[in-house]
């Protein structure tokens, strides 16, 4: 289970609170049924689903009162279809669950039943005793491609390549899992970044692009190759210091939390250096530039200047909102 104080004050609370069913009084016959139904309730609400995902499908380039109602029923399978499906093994509560959103732009009818277009895959996870939250992934994946009859079943097996709309949705919940826990606790994701790989090993038949490693460097493949590649730890060390001991600590001293982010960025130039410009830190940067801006723009003058200094090299297309850190 992904270590973060959630789940402990949770775990912790019903360690306090537990009595054993057997040193229960029942004073009368009608409290039977209400501990019952009691039980019934708190054992729903630890069996919560990993992800609270939101999905919206634009479909406004494509025309005709039947293909609304089409998308109309395929944004409510895929909603039903993340929400619904058990992606790990750990027990989250209904206040842990993984905020993430799906936005999906139909482009082109190909067919009857075959449409392209892009899926764009966002999450983001709450920081420690703040009303904020922080960004951990900002993808667009122009390379979206899927058949769809209406009311036709979702169906999804993680050991075979059944269709391609199902296996790019749990390929993107896992990777968002994954996301989550390495946030939470250092390499906390692996295995579900390895969930997401046998995704992509099954999907190599597949007709669809956006799977293989010689058709781009920016897509699905090389998103979880990259990551799970030792060179590439540094980027997911970054992620832990940047999210547990940089910004859950900044309740108690802003400017302690502030100098881990920094300092954490510094782990990512090893991985530049190797790996100049690489889709993984172009995916960081995409979730983190507006972020960093905020965090930095009040900051002493030496540390605007080092964070200016990393995140010019690290991250130059986005060089006109750095510039932001330095107009105070």
């Amino acid at each position: 289970m992904q270590k973060n104080w959630f789940n402990s004050s949770f775990k912790k609370g019903l360690k306090k609170n537990k009595m054993p069913i057997s040193s229960l009084k029942i004073k009368s016959f009608f409290q039977a049924p209400l501990i019952l139904l009691c039980l019934l309730c708190y054992n729903r609400s630890i069996k919560a689903q990993e992800l609270n995902c939101q999905i919206t499908i634009n479909s406004d380039q494509i025309q005709g009162t039947t293909e609304k109602q089409i998308f109309d029923q395929l944004e409510k399978s895929i909603f039903e279809f993340m929400n619904n499906t058990r992606w790990t093994k750990d027990v989250f509560a209904p206040q842990e669950r993984i905020d993430c959103s799906f936005f999906i732009t139909i482009k082109q009818k190909i067919s009857s039943d075959q449409y392209s277009g892009s899926i764009q895959v966002q999450c983001r996870r709450p920081v420690y005793k703040s009303s904020m939250y922080t960004q951990l992934f900002n993808c667009e994946d122009d390379n979206f491609y899927f058949t769809y009859q209406q009311f036709s079943q979702l169906d999804f097996n993680i050991n075979t390549f059944q269709n391609n709309l199902t296996s790019v949705l749990a390929y993107y919940a896992y990777v968002v899992i994954a996301m989550d826990y390495d946030s939470f606790s250092p390499l906390g994701g692996t295995e579900y970044w390895q969930k997401a790989m046998l995704i992509v090993q099954n999907a190599q038949s597949a007709v669809e692009p956006g799977w293989k490693s010689n058709q781009s460097n920016r897509n699905r493949y090389w998103l979880v190759e990259n990551t799970l590649q030792p060179l590439f730890k540094g980027l997911r060390d970054c992620i832990y210091d940047y999210s547990r001991k940089g910004l859950d600590v900044m309740h108690q001293n802003v400017d302690e939390g502030r100098a881990v982010v920094l300092a954490s960025l510094e782990l990512i130039k090893p991985v530049y250096n190797a790996r100049p410009a690489n889709y993984n830190i172009q995916l960081f940067f995409n979730a983190k530039a507006d972020e960093l801006v905020n965090i930095f723009k009040s900051a002493p003058p030496e540390d605007k200047n080092k964070a200016l200094e990393i995140l010019m090299l690290l991250d130059p297309a986005n060089s006109n909102k750095y510039a932001k850190i330095q107009a105070n």
